[in-house]
């Protein structure tokens, strides 16, 4: 296990990759050994090898006005169900997972009031897509669907409110499937009496103004801007970044698996 100041075992970088400094969003498929790379500037999301190292060229790329993509920023794939799924303003749009060029996408959520700059993760034991967003004194929500729900519908269920501590999502939140949890980082507002940043567990099952079931916070854990979140099944761990400290951390955390 790595820790402290270690080099990277591979970099992808150069003209060929096409990567931009905006690179806020991706995600990796352990089914076809690839991962993918949101480019807001070039309106594209961008697919490599999972071994790809130096100035490598994306496999595939997802680009174009059929797509409707517009500054993406997060993607997220379903290795499952083989869906790629980039939040778009008030929209998710899904595209086929084998998709690339210029295509239309599959299906689209939305529009989702007050959805905003989102998150989004699918839950494919128990068939639903989680939709983070929002902020502010209304405070952050995850709103849950159906999987494969399209058009302007109502979600299953919010959960929101005070109780929740949700008042900003910090990046990428993850689905612990098999116990229907979500992991999210927090970020709370300073005019409600932040700043704070914490990793947070909910019961992606129950809506409603309800608290987290667990909290990673304090001076101890050293999180200062958390920016994603990830989940080590095999270790039991979550895995977090942090853009103010410039790293990645590592918790053992058995109790959400």
């Amino acid at each position: 296990m790595a820790d402290g100041n270690v080099s990277p075992l591979r970099a992808v970088a150069g003209q060929k990759a096409l990567l931009a400094r905006t690179a806020h969003g991706s995600d990796y498929d352990p089914v076809r050994d690839e991962f993918m790379i949101t480019n807001f500037y070039a309106q594209s999301v961008q697919i490599y090898r999972g071994d790809s190292n130096g100035e490598v060229a994306p496999v595939r790329i997802i680009q174009g006005p059929k797509t409707q993509l517009v500054n993406p920023d997060k993607v997220m794939i379903d290795s499952v169900n083989r869906e790629i799924y980039v939040p778009q303003g008030s929209k998710v749009l899904v595209f086929d997972g084998d998709g690339k060029g210029d295509i239309a996408p599959k299906r689209i959520l939305g529009p989702i009031p007050g959805l905003g700059a989102s998150n989004v993760d699918v839950d494919a034991v128990h068939n639903l897509m989680v939709v983070g967003g929002g902020a502010g004194r209304a405070g952050a929500r995850f709103q849950v669907f159906d999987r494969t729900a399209s058009g302007n519908v109502k979600p299953k269920w919010v959960i929101q409110g005070p109780k929740t501590e949700l008042q900003r999502l910090q990046g990428p939140h993850a689905i612990q499937p098999t116990r229907g949890l979500i992991i999210a980082g927090v970020r709370t507002l300073e005019e409600l009496g932040g700043p704070d940043n914490f990793v947070g567990v909910w019961d992606e099952m129950k809506g409603g103004d309800v608290p987290p079931i667990f909290r990673i916070g304090g001076p101890n854990v050293l999180l200062q801007q958390v920016r994603g979140v990830t989940l080590n099944f095999k270790h039991k761990e979550v895995i977090v970044s942090d853009k103010r400290i410039n790293g990645v951390l590592t918790y053992y955390f058995p109790e959400i698996f």
